[in-house]
This record gives C-alpha cells, sequence and structure tokens, in this order.
C-alpha cells in the first residue's frame, strides 16, 4: 500500500477529533441536534485550520443514514464515501479553476434534481471568493431560496472579496488560528500513535514555523521525520527549519547585554556556517524581546510555560528603553534584510546598530546637550557705537548674568567717567583702542575674534569668573516646582514621573514628593535616580527624592501634566467662545439654520 502523508492520514473525521474551533464546533453541534440547519454556511480563515474539513464533516452529519446527527456514525456506506472523497450527493467545486459565470450556471441547472442517494445534495464550493462578479450574480437567487434537499458549504481565506449580498444569506463562521500548545501537543500525540521518537522543543519549533495551521504542521513533520531518519530531533529540526536553538538566542542577547561586539559576530559567523536563515533568527529575536518587554511592563501576565528562565532574568538587567530600542532595530533590520549584500552581512550590520545605539556609559540624568564654554564675550562690532555682548552659560539664568554685568559696568563707570560719557556720534577711535558702549541686554555671542582691551571690554571681564553657582540659587518650593521641572531636559520616561509628580516639602537635602497611585508603574528605580540627578544638578547641591506613599492624604502643590492640562482647557474655552461671539458666524447660523459642534473647534494660540 502506497504512503499516506500524516495530513490526509490524520484528518478529522468527526468533531471531537477536530483540534481548536471550539466556537465553531458548538454552533454546528447544536444546530445539528436540534435539527435548525440553515441552507448555506460559510467557513473562512487562513490554510490550513479545518475549514474544508468541517465542511465534510458538516456533509457526512447531514447524510448519515443513521440519521441527522452531530455524532456521524462513521460505519455506513455514505460515511464511508464521503471520507474517502467518493459519495456522489457530495459536489466539490474548485472555484479558483471553474470562476467563469457558464460554469456556475452548469451547476445550477442540476440543484433542482433530487439527491441520488443521500438525504441532502451538498455544494461545497472551496476558495468560493475567486468567482467572478457574474458568477455570484447568477448564485444569487438560488442561494436565497435553494430547493429543500440542497446545502451549500463554502470555504474560503478571503471573505473581504465576497459581496455582501452572498454574506448576507449565509451563516459565517471564522476559524482561528491555532496556539503553539495546540499544535505541538497534537503533532506530539500523532508521534506517539505512529511510535516514533521525538523532543518535545523540535515540535515547538515545527509548530512556531507552522504559523497557527495545522496542515502545515504536519507537512512539516513528515519533512523533519524523512530529514531525521525516522526520529524527530531538535537538531535536525533546527537545521532543516534554519533556525536557532534556545541556547544560541540566549548567547545573542547576553551579547547585546554586555555590549560584546565579538561575540556578536562570532555568533553571526557560526549561524552563517551552519547555514542557518537570517529571516528566521530576526523572527526569534523579536519574539524574545517582546516577551522580555512583557515582563518588564505587565510583570502579572501569564507567560508561556515554554520562556526561558534566563529571559526573565534579563528583563531586570536591561532597561525597558533598551528593549523597545533593540526591538525596533531589529524589525527594521528584518525589512531590509533583502536589501542587504547577503543576508549574513545585513543581520551583522543589525547587531553592529544596536551596539552603537546603546550608550557606552550610563546616560546623563537630564539627557542635556554638552556644556558649552562658560564665558563672556563681545560680539562683532557695529558701525555706530558697537555693543558688547556677553555671551550666556547655559547653566546661567538671564536675570542673574545680568544684574551681575550691571553691577561691573557700574563699577567701571566709577572708576573712569570718561569711558561711560563717550558721546555716540564720535568717529571711532584707532583700531588699537575702540571705543564701546556696553548694553544691558546679553544675547548669546557669535564665534568672533575677541578685539583689543578697552575700558569697556576690561568691565565684561571682571564679570567672567562669576560662576553658575554663585549666580544661581534655585528655592524649591510648590509655587515654582513646575518652573523648575519644565526647565530639566528628561527622557521620556522620566520626564512622565517629574511631570506627574508634585512637591509636598523639602527639608535639608532630602525633596518630598507624591505620584498617584494609578501612575506607580512610571516611579521606576531608574526614572528616579535620573530625576534625582537632573534636580540636584539644577540645585547645584545633592538632593534625595522622597516618594510619599499613595494611600497617604498629604498635601501637595499642583502638578506640570495638571498645569498643562488646565491651560489647555482655558486656551479650548477661549476659542470656544470667540466662535460663539464671532458676528460672522452668527450670520451664518441664522443664514443656514446651522449650529456649532464644540468638539471639532481647535485653538490656534
Amino acid at each position: 500500500m502506497s504512503y499516506l502523508v500524516l495530513a490526509r492520514k490524520w484528518r478529522p473525521k468527526s468533531f471531537a477529533e477536530v483540534v481548536g474551533q471550539q466556537h465553531v464546533l458548538r454552533a454546528l453541534i447544536n444546530g445539528l441536534d436540534q435539527n435548525r440547519l440553515h441552507h448555506a454556511f460559510l467557513f473562512s480563515g487562513t490554510r490550513g485550520v479545518g475549514k474544508t474539513t468541517l465542511a465534510r464533516i458538516l456533509a457526512k452529519s447531514l447524510n448519515c443514514e443513521e440519521g441527522v446527527s452531530s455524532t456521524p456514525c462513521g460505519e455506513c456506506q455514505s460515511c464511508t464515501e464521503v471520507d474517502n472523497s467518493r459519495f456522489v450527493d457530495l459536489i466539490e467545486v474548485d472555484a479558483a479553476s471553474r470562476t467563469k459565470v457558464d460554469d456556475t450556471r452548469e451547476l445550477l441547472d442540476n440543484v433542482q434534481y433530487a439527491p441520488s442517494r443521500g438525504r441532502y445534495k451538498v455544494y461545497l464550493i472551496d476558495e468560493v471568493h475567486m468567482l467572478s462578479t457574474s458568477s455570484f450574480n447568477a448564485l444569487l437567487k438560488t442561494l436565497e431560496e435553494p430547493p429543500p434537499h440542497v446545502k451549500f458549504l463554502f470555504a474560503t481565506t478571503d471573505p473581504q472579496k465576497l459581496p455582501v449580498t452572498i454574506l448576507s444569506r449565509c451563516l459565517q463562521f471564522n476559524l482561528r488560528r491555532l496556539d503553539l500548545t495546540q499544535i505541538s501537543e497534537h503533532l506530539a500525540f500523532i508521534l506517539q500513535q505512529e511510535q516514533i521518537q521525538f523532543e518535545t522543543e523540535a515540535l515547538t519549533q515545527l509548530a512556531r514555523a507552522a504559523d497557527g495551521s495545522m496542515r502545515d504542521a504536519l507537512s512539516l513533520l513528515d519533512q523533519a521525520i524523512a530529514f531525521g531518519g525516522g526520529d524527530v530531533s531538535s537538531d535536525t529540526v533546527f537545521q532543516m527549519l534554519g533556525s536557532i536553538s534556545q541556547d544560541q538566542l540566549i548567547t545573542l542577547l547576553q551579547a547585546l547585554l554586555q555590549q560584546d561586539g565579538k561575540t556578536l559576530l562570532a555568533q553571526s559567523a557560526e549561524l552563517a556556517a551552519l547555514g542557518r536563515d537570517f529571516a528566521v533568527v530576526f523572527d526569534l529575536l523579536l519574539t524574545a524581546l517582546q516577551q522580555i518587554a512583557t515582563l518588564q511592563l505587565v510583570p502579572d501576565m501569564d507567560m508561556p510555560e515554554s520562556l526561558s528562565p534566563q529571559l526573565a532574568e534579563m528583563a531586570s538587567q536591561f532597561d525597558p528603553e533598551i528593549i523597545q530600542l533593540l526591538y525596533q532595530i531589529a524589525l527594521n533590520g528584518k525589512r531590509d534584510l533583502s536589501w542587504a549584500a547577503d543576508p549574513q552581512s545585513g543581520f551583522e550590520m543589525t547587531l553592529l546598530r544596536m551596539l552603537s545605539f546603546q550608550p557606552v556609559t550610563p546616560p546623563s540624568p537630564d539627557n542635556g546637550e554638552p556644556t558649552r564654554k562658560k564665558s563672556l564675550s563681545p560680539s562683532k562690532p557695529a558701525v555706530t557705537s558697537p555693543p558688547v555682548t556677553p555671551a550666556l552659560s547655559p547653566e546661567v539664568s538671564p536675570t542673574s548674568a545680568r544684574e551681575a554685568l550691571k553691577q561691573a559696568i557700574s563699577n567701571q563707570e566709577t572708576d573712569d567717567p570718561a569711558a561711560s560719557s563717550a558721546p555716540v556720534s564720535k568717529p571711532p577711535r584707532p583700531a588699537s583702542q575702540p571705543e564701546q558702549k556696553p548694553t544691558t541686554q546679553p544675547v548669546l555671542a557669535v564665534n568672533e575674534p575677541e578685539p583689543k582691551s578697552t575700558p569697556a571690554s576690561e568691565a565684561v571681564k571682571e564679570a567672567e569668573p562669576v560662576t553658575a553657582e554663585t549666580l544661581i540659587s534655585v528655592d524649591l518650593s510648590p509655587a515654582n516646582w513646575t518652573q523648575i521641572i519644565a526647565e530639566l531636559k528628561l527622557s521620556a520616561l522620566t520626564r512622565q514621573l517629574a511631570e506627574n509628580s508634585a512637591l509636598i516639602r523639602t527639608e535639608q537635602h532630602a525633596v518630598h514628593l507624591s505620584l498617584s497611585s494609578e501612575l506607580g508603574h512610571l516611579a521606576t528605580d531608574k526614572s528616579k535616580q535620573r530625576l534625582q540627578a537632573a534636580l540636584s544638578k539644577k540645585v547645584g547641591q545633592e538632593l534625595k527624592l522622597v516618594f510619599a506613599d499613595p494611600t497617604d492624604n498629604v498635601e501637595a502643590g499642583p502638578t506640570l501634566a495638571v498645569e498643562r492640562a488646565e491651560q489647555a482647557a482655558e486656551r479650548q474655552q477661549r476659542a470656544i467662545d470667540a466662535i460663539h461671539n464671532d458676528p460672522a458666524v452668527e450670520i451664518i447660523k441664522n443664514t443656514f439654520n446651522a449650529r456649532i459642534i464644540e468638539q471639532s473647534i481647535k485653538p490656534v494660540d
């Protein structure tokens, strides 16, 4: 006897043997047992999930010689002929090869005749979405009012292409993809019945490669048995699929965590030597990063039993921001893999990109720009009495710098009245002693060569030793808390924490803050450390952040998030009032009997 492939040998012959699809089975079983049978059924879903199989079992249930039942006997002549695709009253049509309207009309001409042997004449049309528009139109009338002895069973992978007039005449059942557990357990059951040795990890890899399709999984299993010489082992499956083992995946992730570029490139070369498919490696890497991100942000989520404990450990070692960045880089790397010179170089460039975008040293708490030189230098001279424009350090506030500069200039004018009383209209002195009148409005300096010493420039030089620590004295209080937070340059998660934290009080070097319980997930150790470092730098002394218990009823100042929300609400209300008070809008309302939809009003300021 010739060999029968596993997908055909183990095709379910009753509803009890179907894997998954309980939402469809329940409706079909109840309808058969209660004799509430519709005349048209539409089964949709991806390949290999059981559309045609369910249709054949339904046809067998309708024509079993023991009567209509959800449990056909499977032994009568009708049941055996349906199983062997020889039942005369089960007409299977491949719509992909019979798309013309003439084929449909020929089919419908025979609908009026009674079944030859069975109770019902069943038309099973596979890939029904391939029919032409004319074919659908020819089918409409018969589908709406078929003879009592006719049942239509449609199967399709693309129900969106069916006309709504067809959909409205059918009972629609959308079959779902099977999950990894369902597929791997069914494969294990089949191998046990076939008395074939296997490894559980190999079946998991086959189930993942099947992508929710049981038929694909059985076809891959047939291939794995042949490839492994009668056994199904992890090594042979990895080699057949071009995949990698869990240990190799963990090695890649650990090298990324440790920023070990040498190990990453060595792993890439080893995978290339083993003939691994780098697109599959990307899929496994993306899945692992997604699982790590889920463990970090939703720790209470139920994870699959197959999750490696090492991945759970990495979730506490990686920053959530880094995981999100690595996932996006891997996603882009997989997309661009076909454009690379070869798959290995594309994979290696993605790994190197992951290394280059990771901080070599801990990031600055406020992610600030490089500090510019703290110096005051004159700007480019003008035609008439050019002003002296001292440069501002980013850490020096304009008000403090202005007061210091005024004091320096005042002292200079007291020592040398002639320098300050020089008229503007006088012609400029020789280049060695240009006369300049200082200004009281400091602006950013332009990089120009510093002019030779003049009385005014000497006054500016007296202000140079003034540092940010002597000019800035920030007083933390609920009144100015939101302004201080707005001036900090923070990363995304740290900024959310800062904007939603309210100041309770300060005592010595401790800053007491409150954060609502709904936003408690923002207060990660990394975010609190970065906010603490940024505030310490702003104030000029080391501070310690203390977050109050959310259940404590404490009085705190406003948060920047609430303040901005209130400002946005005020702007929105002003915009609404402006629309209502606009005479032109009033004319339009009266002329066209119109009304104002306030939700559509957006402020422009």
